[in-house]
């Protein structure tokens, strides 16, 4: 039991000598708390945001530069990955509107509508990873099937034996299996991290909303 679920039970127990000092140390350290893990849900995405980043320079200096360039130059590709890190932009800024927010606020039902808001932030920001990497990885399979030499090699030769479909259905098969491996990773990182940050935030907001009542 965390050191605000004892004060809340002490102040029920002693609401006839000093409600309204107890309510108030209540509500600071929600507060306190809750600014806490806001703060961390934008620095955490502020790492996320760095770490894609040096993934990518990675790519490029083990041996993946000519394929990542050839997608570089592609107009899709383009337009995709300048939306995507607009989007991105979008959400550590509000992450850091959220941590602002929760940190300014003066009042226990602010406070709460804040906590709403900071949740649903983080879960439209987990739903847009796991949808761009969807998307991504299709457009990426598709593309590497047009224009990679030794994978249209391998569609040829499919084409030539009459195992086309087979071929394809493989693909196809292998690709969903490793983009699900992928999802469970990301969705694993996310509850481990958002997930538990949010876990506490709403043991907050609900502990807000019976000193509000």
């Amino acid at each position: 039991m965390d050191e605000l679920e004892l004060l809340k039970k002490d102040w029920q127990r002693n609401s006839g000598d000093y409600p309204e000092l107890s309510y108030d140390e209540i509500y600071k350290m929600s507060h306190a708390k809750s600014s806490s893990i806001v703060k961390w849900i934008f620095i955490i995405g502020l790492l996320e945001f760095g770490f894609w980043f040096v993934i990518s320079f990675a790519l490029k200096a083990f041996g993946y530069g000519e394929q990542i360039k050839s997608l570089e130059s592609n107009s899709f590709f383009i337009v995709l990955g300048i939306l995507s890190y607009v989007i991105l932009l979008y959400f550590l800024f509000r992450f850091y509107m959220n941590y602002k927010n929760i940190s300014t606020t003066d009042s226990s039902r602010h406070l709460m509508k804040n906590i709403l808001k900071t949740r649903q932030t983080v879960k439209s920001y987990v739903a847009f990873n796991l949808v761009f990497l969807i998307i991504a990885t299709f457009y990426g399979v598709y593309f590497s099937l047009q224009h990679d030499e030794s994978a249209k090699t391998l569609v040829e030769t499919a084409a030539a034996n009459g195992e086309i479909f087979k071929f394809y259905a493989s693909f196809i098969g292998v690709t969903v299996f490793f983009l699900a491996l992928a999802i469970g990773f990301l969705l694993l990182f996310y509850w481990l991290i958002y997930g538990l940050l949010l876990k506490q935030l709403n043991r907050n907001y609900r502990e807000l909303k019976k000193l509000e009542v």
